[in-house]
């Protein structure tokens, strides 16, 4: 049996902040990831470009020069595996963790779904949130043409798409599905587009929709979708509507997987979904079980990502090497 300092759950930027940070400090380790390095990056929209600047996305100390300011989804592919090389990271891809188990020798067992242990003394969980979408529990949002994931214009054009949600990514497919000859309509239940949408977007999406090349039913709430058709309600009147639609995106965000963490014995408070753990160490109620990025956030996905989710990582080596913890920018008090 080999026993690991320290193993990670989660191949994501968080996760690989964490396990740079351990081979910093001399501790074996490793991380454990369902897909592929990176996976949910990979899943982004094909064309997406990042919030963040690039040297706010950065990890491990690694500069991410590139020709523009915010970097698009394939340089942080390019990225993040080169900074994965660099510092020699040990993975086990393709590998699902069912759950995490302290023994009675305070050493963890975290078992597999293909029947594969491993072992560890100390077990950090960076499992993001992307393969959670949020359903609206109506009839009809898990037929085929219903998806929650968007990544590129092509599939949809010459067709009528009806896109359920008012954030970034509603926003970014609208935009180019507009402009591969696709009739879109946005459905939302606020008043109009969230304010957290890319501040280069909102011109451009309010200016298509003044056109009417992008049409939009806001304070309506989806109520049903049937094949070719979705039924929504404004919110304020009251009169309920059906939209032809041979394809339904419902892109109204994610949650985290909290079925594991509380296999793995962590609390969650609800109805957040805010798992109990130190601000400060990001240890959970699990002694030498911690958290690393948007995992801490609960159903808030939207408080933490990677420029502030990365530094997790360094409070969290700090305290298992038991040096004096860096304290980090932003705690999850707003939570």
């Amino acid at each position: 049996m080999q026993l690991y300092d320290v193993l990670i759950v989660g191949a994501g930027p968080c996760g690989l902040a964490a396990g740079i940070e351990a081979a910093k400090a001399g501790l074996s380790h490793l991380i454990l990831e369902k897909g592929s390095i990176t996976e949910s990056i990979r899943r982004y929209p094909k064309r997406m470009r990042f919030f963040s600047t690039a040297e706010n996305i950065e990890i491990g100390g690694i500069p991410f020069p590139i020709s523009d300011v915010k970097a698009n989804r394939s340089e942080a592919l390019q990225y993040y595996r080169k900074v994965a090389g660099y510092y020699h990271l040990n993975f086990k891809l393709f590998t699902e963790v069912a759950q995490v188990v302290k023994q009675d020798n305070e050493v963890f067992e975290i078992q597999t779904v293909g029947g594969e242990n491993y072992y560890a003394k100390k077990v950090i969980i960076s499992t993001g949130y992307f393969d959670f979408p949020r359903f609206l529990g109506i009839n009809g949002e898990k037929l085929p043409h219903v998806s929650p994931y968007y990544d590129e214009p092509f599939q949809y054009s010459f067709s009528k798409v009806v896109i359920v949600g008012g954030a970034n990514s509603a926003v970014e497919a609208a935009l180019e599905m507009y402009r591969h000859d696709v009739d879109v309509t946005v459905v939302h239940r606020g008043e109009d587009f969230r304010p957290t949408v890319k501040y280069w977007l909102i011109p451009d999406v309010k200016n298509r929709v003044k056109e009417g090349k992008i049409k939009t039913r806001f304070n309506s709430l989806t109520k049903a979708i049937e094949p070719k058709r979705v039924l929504i309600e404004n919110t304020q009147t009251g009169e309920e509507e059906w939209l032809e639609a041979d394809f339904v995106l419902m892109l109204i965000g994610y949650i985290p997987d909290g079925a594991l963490l509380q296999r793995c014995g962590v609390e969650l408070r609800q109805p957040s979904m805010v798992p109990v753990f130190d601000p400060e160490t990001f240890e959970t109620n699990v002694s030498g079980l911690y958290l690393c990025g948007t995992v801490v956030a609960g159903i808030h996905t939207e408080k933490v990502f990677i420029e502030n989710g990365r530094d997790h990582a360094a409070a969290i080596i700090d305290h298992i090497a038991g040096r004096k913890v860096r304290k980090v920018k932003e705690l999850i008090d707003r939570i």
